[in-house]
């Protein structure tokens, strides 16, 4: 199989379904039964949350990989590549994996209807199984109860933070997303809960669920230090483990926390020493990822809601620009752009905004512009599209300046594309 004939899959798959997003179990698990994909036998990873999945993530697949294990990692959505979100050990799938995987699905459904989501990871889980795995990790990729990734029952389960995010799909209060949420928990199983000041509903959907839940700040804690943090991990015996790390500021310490916890929880510990030659370097894609090109730094992250945006304030406020410091954003018309404005209002010297003409979810960029005005930003330009944004901003960069790209996934693939493209000319 060619590459074109993936891309000629995933075209295809987003024309198959009515809807892009419709949230549900039966459809998917009917499918899934028939491909015999359940009960997944070996143990199973499930990670939740509004802000920081994919970190987690990324910390679990690093110290899984660095352990020896096959691990199986899910993860939504991709920023280049669709083979992103279908890894084992650390390794894409390939091309002809996934294609092949996806005729046996297409074939296996025959009347049932399934969107793109749902064939991706009936996809993941059918690799998984065809290349004997000895762990999954799962990514929800929106909310938890309803996601597709709930088909399987997870052998432990993290939720990270919850802020509001997808309203339109889990409901308008945080109460109502952190219920969504809480719907990966089973009985008996465990469960690290990543949010430290946590939602009432969060706190009653838990404790309903049966798990067995530990809580950071509680059964086990993180602090940030000058140099580093200090972790402390409840152990499954009773006890607790202590661990200093050096600082990634490409990772938060709490989800380095939970990552670790919940490791720590299925018997899956490794040494300091392991994780010390790991995370410190450990770079999840266009996550407060940090690139020097020209003397130039360059930040990206798919902060797309206020508490990232928040979030990232601090991390470009922790090592200050000495020159200009400049935004190229777009976002999707369904979020709170007004929200991650306001965020990082009095940030940037000056904002680089894009319509995304292909994109038919995007913000445009005359709508974000006004919202800009009604805050005294100052704004460079309104580009066509992403790619001229980019080109703007970049035209009046020199050393010693700082270009932030944040916003929408898609956002960021475009910057990261032209950057990772730069830079092999450049090394060349």
């Amino acid at each position: 199989m060619t590459e074109q004939s993936l891309a000629a899959w995933l075209a295809r798959l987003e024309s198959l379904h009515p809807r892009e997003i419709e949230l549900g179990l039966d459809r998917v698990s009917e499918v899934a039964r028939r491909l015999e994909l359940l009960p997944v036998q070996v143990p199973v990873i499930t990670v939740a949350g509004t802000n920081g999945k994919g970190s987690t993530v990324a910390v679990l697949e690093a110290v899984t990989a660095e352990m020896g294990h096959r691990a199986g990692v899910y993860t939504s959505p991709h920023l280049l590549r669709f083979n992103e979100r279908i890894r084992i050990a650390g390794v894409e799938a390939t091309d002809l994996e996934i294609v092949s995987a996806l005729q046996e699905i297409d074939a296996a459904r025959t009347d049932i209807s399934l969107t793109y989501f749902e064939f991706a990871t009936l996809a993941a889980l059918l690799i998984f199984r065809q290349q004997a795995v000895s762990i999954m990790v799962l990514e929800v990729g929106l909310g938890g109860r309803l996601d597709a990734v709930n088909i399987v029952d997870a052998s432990a389960a993290v939720i990270t933070s919850i802020a509001l995010d997808h309203q339109q799909w889990l409901g308008h209060s945080v109460d109502a997303i952190a219920r969504e949420k809480a719907g990966i928990l089973r009985p008996g199983r465990p469960a690290v809960i990543a949010e430290r000041v946590p939602p009432a509903a969060l706190v009653e959907a838990v404790t309903a669920s049966g798990a067995d839940a530990l809580w950071l700040g509680r059964e086990f804690d993180c602090q940030l230090l000058e140099d580093g943090c200090e972790l402390r991990l409840a152990l499954p015996g009773g006890g607790s483990r202590r661990l200093l790390l050096s600082n990634n500021p490409a990772l938060l310490p709490e989800n380095i926390c939970a990552a670790l916890q919940v490791l720590a929880l299925l018997q899956l510990d490794c040494g300091e020493q392991t994780l010390q030659r790991v995370l410190p370097a450990l770079q999840p894609p266009g996550r407060r990822q940090r690139l020097w090109i020209a003397e130039v730094e360059y930040v990206l992250d798919v902060a797309h809601n206020p508490a990232a945006a928040y979030k990232l304030r601090e991390l470009l406020n922790s090592s200050p620009c000495k020159g200009k410091e400049i935004c190229v954003f777009s976002a999707m018309a369904d979020k709170d752009i007004a929200g991650m404005i306001e965020a990082v209002s009095g940030q940037f010297d000056g904002w680089c905004l894009a319509d995304q003409p292909q994109n038919a979810r995007a913000a445009k960029g005359s709508d974000m512009a006004a919202m800009l005005r009604q805050r005294d930003q100052q704004i460079i330009s309104v580009s066509a599209d992403l790619s001229e944004a980019l080109d703007r901003a970049r035209s009046l960069l020199t050393a010693g300046d700082r270009l932030v790209v944040f916003g929408s996934f898609h956002t960021v693939a475009a910057a990261l594309s032209s950057l990772e493209q730069d830079r092999g000319r450049a090394d060349r």
